[in-house]
């Protein structure tokens, strides 16, 4: 006898197998459909492989010891990821509904789940799209020979070049200051910056023209922004490996440092990166799995999308690094050829008396018979490894780190050009999976009519979206939006997907599960699946539930910023964060996370207060 929580009424809230089956058979149901399988599994795929590929990714396997990263990441995606992700294909399947109708069929008291899976795909959707109006900046700067960001402007009176270009470097300088306009705290708003408003204003345009109709248009745009991606990739990886150093970045990469292994760090970044990944949590997969025939066999699908993400992830990060290793090994040789110049013109040396080759031995001994005079030149630390790890995290990836690689290749606008446009690709491929998550959600609670088309309802979305998305086109928004990249996906992302194996397993009952999946598949799921739903995966996302908790709490809550006054310029500036800060990180990651909680409480106070009621009227009844 398993344990299963009490449930009445179950059975009356999803449609039985016959039903199922008559649905199909006569084509009744009221929900779209896809075209084809081809058209499904690039939508999934799509959704899943993002622009997180070309940074998240690249920079995590940096951080924490090259390839050794990927063992814990293979194994975490195989034992939490591929689990969870059958589970939500399969129940959107069986029940044919979106992620708010999924679980509230499943129990009134759950809807909650629904609800918090649409406030995390709303609050990343925002910032996501602003990502993509950034690109498009980019974009609309690439079609120039030479390309902007590489030059720094005159000043004012035209007599030099700008102070703050000159003591940060080009790239940085277009990104922060022309891009951004960054202010120098999340405190400071500086007002609204116009340029990122247009591009906002575009970007949320594309995204309604491609969303307009939910998937029957979507569903033909990712045919281009799912499959483009990869044929870009491959180009760039051609070019990459002809660059100089790209080797260096690839070693680099794929070294692995096994004492990370027994770090906790590496093992929850490896988790949450899953998620990340596979888009679980988001009810995006729920509501395209619903619009599958009933016999689809979503155990495949799962596999396919797992294998193809992670595979995936490698190839981007492959890309990523012949380029990083591209650019320190510019960074190294302009560092080497500095220092070989100082040393020639403070010991008056011949000119090519030392070069690149015997540099190292040139300088040993100029220092062993010159000690005082070398220190006093201030010669330069060049180190590869410094090189390498440079830049690489999150947006300094993409607008820093390829943009200053791509200026010292031949034809630089025309790689230009393709990587950005890779990159809106990527973009709007996965917010596809973000409005299907908010927009499916809004209509299943009714916040809008069931009479309006899907083009009011689609339009209403990315409208309020646009306004809420202002906050990022302040000159304090590059700080906003790492606000939201840090706390909206990380914790509500593991509290839904722990709730969502705990609900199927012990609410809608792991034995009903079973014959469903026996029903849409013909076969039983195999033991593995049943030891990770059961066990496995809900243990391994509580770990890293705590792990995470206890990380944040002993961290100080810090960011950087770029401000031309630090002592550190031009490096960016760690600085505390304003006290008030907390109270939004609770509406980012807790509002999400207590949503289950929270509705399932009102849920009984509001059923308590029904049958109250209901019992005082029977009694005025019987009484008069």
């Amino acid at each position: 006898m398993r344990f299963l929580l009490p449930n009445p009424g179950l059975d009356l809230r999803i449609p039985s197998y016959a039903d199922l089956d008559r649905m199909e058979k006569e084509k009744a149901e009221d929900r779209p459909q896809w075209n084809n399988k081809a058209q499904y599994l690039l939508t999934c795929v799509g959704f899943c492989i993002g622009i997180g590929n070309v940074w998240r990714f690249p920079y995590l396997c940096q951080t924490h010891g090259g390839g050794a990263f990927l063992i814990p990441y293979v194994l975490l995606l195989v034992l939490e990821g591929l689990p969870l992700l059958l589970l939500e294909f399969a129940i959107g399947q069986r029940l044919r509904k979106g992620s708010v109708g999924v679980w509230r069929a499943i129990s009134p008291y759950l809807t909650g789940v629904g609800i918090a899976s649409m406030l995390v795909s709303a609050l990343i959707g925002l910032y996501y799209n602003t990502l993509i109006a950034w690109i498009l900046w980019y974009l609309f700067n690439s079609f120039q020979d030479p390309l902007p960001w590489t030059q720094c402007p005159l000043n004012d009176n035209g007599t030099g070049f700008v102070s703050e270009c000159q003591r940060s470097s080009t790239v940085d300088y277009f990104f922060y200051r022309v891009t951004l306009n960054s202010s120098a705290s999340i405190s400071d708003s500086g007002g609204i910056h116009w340029p990122v408003v247009v591009c906002l204003l575009a970007a949320w345009t594309v995204i309604y023209i491609c969303f307009i109709r939910g998937i029957s248009t979507s569903g033909k745009a990712v045919y281009v922004t799912a499959i483009l991606p990869y044929f870009v990739l491959g180009i760039f990886l051609i070019r990459g490996l002809t660059l100089k150093g790209a080797l260096t970045g690839i070693t680099y990469l794929f070294t692995p440092d096994l004492e990370e292994l027994f770090k906790p760090t590496t093992w929850l970044d490896a988790g949450t990166q899953v998620f990340y990944a596979l888009g679980l949590g988001w009810g995006g997969l729920i509501s395209f799995s619903s619009y599958n025939p009933v016999h689809n066999n979503c155990k495949y699908d799962a596999v396919f999308l797992t294998a193809v993400t992670g595979l995936t992830a490698v190839y981007a990060a492959t890309v990523t690094y012949t380029i990083i290793g591209f650019r320190a090994t510019e960074k190294y040789d302009q560092c080497i050829s500095e220092n070989i110049m100082t040393l020639l013109n403070a010991f008056d040396l011949p000119e090519n008396s030392i070069t690149t080759n015997n540099y190292e031995e040139a300088f040993n001994h100029l220092n062993s018979s010159h000690p005082e005079m070398v220190l006093a030149l201030e010669i330069k630390t060049c180190e590869m490894q410094t090189f390498l790890s440079e830049g690489a995290e999150g947006t300094g990836l993409a607008f820093i780190v390829f943009t200053e690689a791509i200026t010292k290749m031949p034809a630089s606008p025309v790689w230009s050009v393709l990587f950005f446009i890779m990159l809106i690709s990527l973009g709007i491929s996965s917010l596809f999976g973000n409005m299907e998550g908010v927009v499916v959600p809004l209509k299943d609670l009714g916040v809008f009519p069931k009479r309006w088309p899907d083009e009011a309802l689609t339009g209403i979305t990315c409208a309020v979206a646009f306004i809420i998305s202002l906050l990022f086109a302040q000159h304090s928004g590059i700080y906003w939006l790492t606000l939201f990249d840090n706390f909206a996906g990380s914790i509500p992302l593991l509290t839904i997907g722990l709730i969502e194996l705990i609900a199927v397993v012990y609410v809608y009952g792991i034995d009903r599960f079973n014959e469903d999946i026996e029903f849409l598949l013909g076969q039983k799921p195999s033991m593995f699946w049943q030891i990770t739903w059961r066990f496995v995966s809900p243990l391994l996302l509580l770990i890293i539930f705590i792990f995470y908790l206890v990380s944040q709490a002993q961290q100080e809550l810090n960011y950087l910023v770029w401000d031309p006054k630090s002592v550190k310029f031009p490096s960016l500036a760690s600085v505390p964060y304003p006290s008030w800060i907390t109270g939004v990180i609770f509406v980012l990651a807790g509002v999400p996370s207590l949503a289950v909680p929270m509705y399932s409480l009102c849920r009984v106070v509001s059923v308590f207060c029904c049958k109250t009621r209901k019992k005082s009227n029977e009694q005025l009844h019987q009484m008069s």
